[in-house]
């Protein structure tokens, strides 16, 4: 089985490494905190002291990490020492520019690049159901589709130019997005007006409106878990930004993004530690209300 790189070992990284292990791969990883590398060798992986020094021991490493800046600098790092023909996988949220200029770099050292943000959020990378939109060579991924198997139930090729896999995604999060401000919303307003939170529950979770995005959001807005459930919103931040600088570029108004984009931000300013349900606090407080079972 191959030697598999693993850079970025935070909530997402770590469980994607550790089904990686648990499908018969050797992970090696690196992360900035020596606390999740530890996690990792106790698992059974081992790590390294740099970005560098993983590439010597991979000929597959996937990138996980915060933003577009980082990954151009860990493919740049990557690219000192893995053998050509090698492959990155960028499994982070970036821009389709910065995705296609770490592609750059990449080629310059004679590596092949899948660009395949993720989606699925820490149920996903736990359970290895996390859904992919790699572009690549065909070639390239079918080479590594045992790899992204082992991390996902759903494989979803966009095509072959990189960059299309965060083009992909910038699209998506615009749903997710909006979906989610809708959800807070409706929830405190059902909650201001006097209807039981355990209802509003089971007819949103009945109703054309269902889905396991809603279950699982509103359950814990409902369980008033607003902190280290896997999706801290500074990340959600990070990647409407993504979506409305993509929207900017290409000319397309963005009325409802824009409005969940506000709120994130807002919602970010005021509970910098929170997960993205903690929009839902700056909302009650403004309705003087609370959404409860």
């Amino acid at each position: 089985m191959k030697n598999v790189g693993f850079i970025g070992l935070g909530d997402m990284g770590s469980q994607m490494a550790m089904n990686l292990k648990k499908s018969g791969f050797q992970p090696i990883g690196f992360d900035l905190s020596e606390s999740r590398m530890e996690s990792l060798r106790e698992i059974g992986g081992a790590t390294a002291a740099t970005c560098s020094d993983v590439g010597t021991y991979c000929d597959v490493a996937f990138v996980m990490v915060m933003n577009g800046t980082q990954v151009k600098n860990v493919v740049q790092q990557l690219g000192e020492s893995m053998q050509p023909g090698s492959t990155i996988i960028v499994t982070a949220t970036i821009h389709a520019s910065e995705i296609r200029e770490a592609y750059a770099i990449a080629q310059e050292k004679g590596l092949e690049m899948i660009d395949s943000p993720v989606s699925g959020g820490l149920g996903g990378a736990q359970n290895a159901t996390l859904t992919l939109m790699p572009a690549a060579k065909s070639s390239v991924l079918e080479a590594n589709r045992p790899l992204l198997e082992a991390i996902s139930s759903n494989i979803l090729y966009v095509g072959e130019q990189v960059g299309a896999g965060q083009t992909v995604k910038a699209s998506l999060q615009a749903y997710i997005g909006a979906s989610f401000t809708a959800i807070f919303e409706s929830l405190v307003l059902g909650a201001k007006a006097g209807v039981d939170g355990k209802v509003l529950f089971e007819v949103f979770g009945k109703s054309a409106a269902a889905s396991p995005l809603f279950n699982n959001c509103a359950k814990l807005i409902l369980d008033r878990k607003f902190e280290k459930t896997g999706s801290h919103i500074a990340t959600m931040y990070k990647d409407l930004s993504i979506t409305m600088a993509m929207a900017k570029e290409n000319g397309v108004p963005m009325f409802t993004t824009a409005s969940a984009f506000e709120l994130f931000q807002a919602g970010k300013t005021m509970y910098p530690e929170g997960d993205n349900w903690s929009i839902v606090k700056m909302l009650e407080k403004m309705a003087d209300t609370k959404v409860e079972w």
